[in-house]
């Protein structure tokens, strides 16, 4: 039996229950929900993935992203209300796969990142209004010689950044093999991805990010940071001198 069919058979008995006393819930996110997505993510037919999304998980998401965007009342978005739901149900279909049995509930857990990825959004939004709203003041005396070659490296830095992102996303799972530690580096190359949008952030503000997606503690997080600083230093000054990821 598919990890699919066996959520539909327990569900069957947990109805049966259900009819001889039990009150159902009302609420949108139930244990039911999570064992939905736990099924969904082991599940290998596309058609019964297809069938327990819409019947169990889709609705869940909408509702997440409808309850958390009113509730903090995200008010620099510059699309309509139902394209931004859409964007961020789409954004938790991509994450749905890195959920796991044991990762902490499933409610929790996509409601840091649909929380986070509205605060990024949003904080983004904001920073190009304000961008939009300022004078650009020119000065005559500028070092046109010393800004090419501070705009070459940062040219040089990023592309280095986007194959160091996609290089270790494909490596972590050997650079640390413990669940807590991948986890805090996944989100770190989340912030990496999308870093453009988040340059109004201090340290301080990226570390609570990390902390509200992980839940964990600020020295398992520097921990991670400093392996990986190392090793995208040491991989940066290789990068400059072969052109290579190694």
């Amino acid at each position: 039996m598919s990890p699919v069919e066996q959520f539909y058979a327990d569900l069957d008995v947990q109805d049966t229950v259900t009819k001889r006393g039990r009150k159902a819930t009302n609420m949108y996110f139930t244990l039911t929900t999570e064992k939905a997505i736990i099924a969904y993510n082991k599940e290998t037919d596309y058609s019964l993935r297809n069938k327990i999304y819409r019947e169990h998980i889709d609705y869940a998401f909408n509702k997440l992203v409808e309850n958390i965007y009113h509730t903090f009342k995200f008010s620099y978005f510059d699309v309509p209300y139902e394209d931004v739901k859409c964007e961020v149900v789409a954004f938790l279909n991509e994450k749905i796969g890195k959920y796991t049995e044991g990762k902490g509930k499933a409610f929790s857990y996509f409601g840091r990142i649909v929380k986070n990825y509205l605060i990024i959004q949003n904080n983004a939004n904001y920073a190009k209004l304000k961008r939009r709203v300022e004078t650009t003041v020119i000065d005559d005396d500028r070092n046109l010689s010393l800004e090419m070659s501070i705009s070459s490296y940062q040219e040089s830095l990023k592309d280095f950044t986007d194959l160091w992102v996609s290089w270790y996303d494909e490596n972590m799972d050997n650079v640390f093999t413990n669940k807590r530690d991948v986890l805090i580096a996944d989100t770190i190359l989340e912030i990496f991805r999308i870093r453009d949008s988040i340059e109004n952030f201090n340290k301080k503000s990226i570390y609570i990010l990390i902390r509200e997606r992980t839940g964990l503690k600020t020295q398992n997080i520097t921990r991670v940071l400093n392996v990986m600083r190392n090793d995208f230093e040491k991989m940066f000054t290789n990068y400059q001198k072969s052109g290579l990821i190694r």
